[in-house]
């Protein structure tokens, strides 16, 4: 009988651990606040406010990838439009003083480096709202509906 090795990689099918997600979440908490809380020095983050929206750890907790989305950001009218790569790399550059802030707020064994992304699921979200939104798909969606209703 075969024995089912057990995969402490996070891009196996058994996903993320619970102490990966559990220290994904403080991370994520602790650097809203450290965002909101601290004045950091930069002409591309000045007046903007991000959102963290994930944070993701490796298996041995030592690199965490932060999702953020700068407020804003896809709303043609926003500051913030058209800039999120400018907010992204500023954010990088900073984050050895973030990660700094975020040492001295959790107790852990090591405080992981820290790498920004944007959070490219706003905009997949919104591509597929639109998408929806199409003549085309509306009628093809409600053919759809009136097929099934006919078969019931």
């Amino acid at each position: 009988m075969a024995h089912k090795q057990h995969t402490r990689n996070s891009s196996g099918p058994a996903g993320p651990s619970q102490r990966q997600l559990r220290a994904g979440e403080l991370i994520r908490h602790a650097l809203v606040d450290i965002l909101r809380e601290e004045d950091i020095h930069d002409e591309a983050l000045a007046g903007v406010s991000v959102t963290v929206t994930e944070v993701r750890l490796s298996p041995d907790l030592k690199h965490a990838t932060c999702f953020v989305e700068p407020l804003g950001a896809g709303v043609e009218a926003a500051p913030t439009t058209g800039h999120e790569s400018e907010i992204i790399k500023a954010l990088n550059v900073h984050s050895k003083f973030l990660r700094g802030q975020l040492g001295r707020r959790l107790d852990m064994k090591f405080t992981p480096d820290l790498r920004f992304r944007h959070d490219e699921s706003f905009d997949a979200a919104s591509h597929i709202d639109r998408l929806f939104d199409d003549p085309r798909v509306r009628a093809d969606l409600e053919r759809r509906n009136d097929e099934s209703e006919d078969d019931a």
